[in-house]
């Protein structure tokens, strides 16, 4: 009897760390598999992590856009050499989140808005982009997009001029990224993207009409809606690429889970 108790409690000790690991790993494991998307320079790694939050890894680099929904769902990525921060709302700018990351070697480009919100210990890291200006830095070039509701008022939850979309180029390719924002002018005219990420979800941004009719004014070459929870649920993203495939073919829209890895 003592030998089947001490068998028991040995077996019981070596099942408790692996236990533990699973825990911790579940919000890694939940997320979905990275796509990768050739360029002139090796592979573009995309990886959804929640929402409008995407990690994007190219030529031994890592950027992250609008790291939210708990530390936890970057386990096992690389730290960030960039973070992109589109606006101040808490599904942006999410600063539990980001006091989780590892940001020690992250530069930090934001609108002033966000820039004005930062705690203390990331000001000196960030740098400011409004819209229309451009950087290059890290071998990215990063150019500021203006995202807002429309009509474009003051009074509007995004309005004109506070938060960012980006366009970054990379090895050759043009990756929009949309930020909360329905179909405005500078969306429709932008040219020569071919990855983007098109936010839909009322009543904070588009509906998926207004998107489908933005992403087939721009053309991009691939599209990934994401930020597609809304007020009353999710958005119908397959409805989306119904319209747009039924318009354009050429445009490869890329359904992927934005609410599995973090909550």
């Amino acid at each position: 009897m003592k030998a089947t108790l001490l068998l028991a409690t040995v077996l019981t000790a070596l099942a408790a760390p692996t236990q533990a690991q699973t825990t911790a790993a579940t919000p890694a494991a939940a997320r979905v598999p990275a796509d990768q998307i050739a360029t002139s320079q090796g592979p573009l790694t995309v990886q959804p992590i929640t929402h409008g939050s995407v990690v994007l890894s190219w030529s031994g680099k890592t950027l992250y856009i609008d790291p939210y929904g708990g530390a936890a769902a970057y386990a096992g990525l690389a730290a960030p050499d960039m973070v992109l921060i589109t606006d101040i709302h808490p599904d942006h700018l999410d600063l539990k989140t980001l006091g989780g990351l590892s940001l020690a070697k992250a530069l930090l480009l934001v609108p002033q808005a966000v820039a004005d919100k930062l705690p203390a210990e990331y000001r000196s890291r960030a740098r400011v982009l409004s819209n229309g200006q451009q950087l290059d830095t890290l071998g990215v070039r990063v150019a500021a997009i203006p995202m807002y509701n429309l009509p474009a008022t003051p009074e509007a939850r995004h309005p004109k001029g506070r938060g960012n979309g980006y366009v970054l180029t990379l090895g050759g390719k043009n990756v929009y990224l949309s930020g909360d924002t329905e179909a405005t002018p500078e969306m429709r005219a932008l040219k020569g993207i071919d990855v983007a990420f098109v936010c839909m979800n009322l009543p904070y941004t588009m509906d998926v009409q207004q998107a489908a009719q933005g992403v087939l004014a721009f053309k991009p070459g691939i599209v990934y809606p994401y930020h597609y929870r809304g007020e009353n649920g999710l958005s119908d993203v397959a409805a989306f690429r119904k319209t747009v495939t039924a318009a354009n073919k050429k445009i490869d829209v890329r359904l992927r889970n934005w609410y599995s890895a973090a909550k």
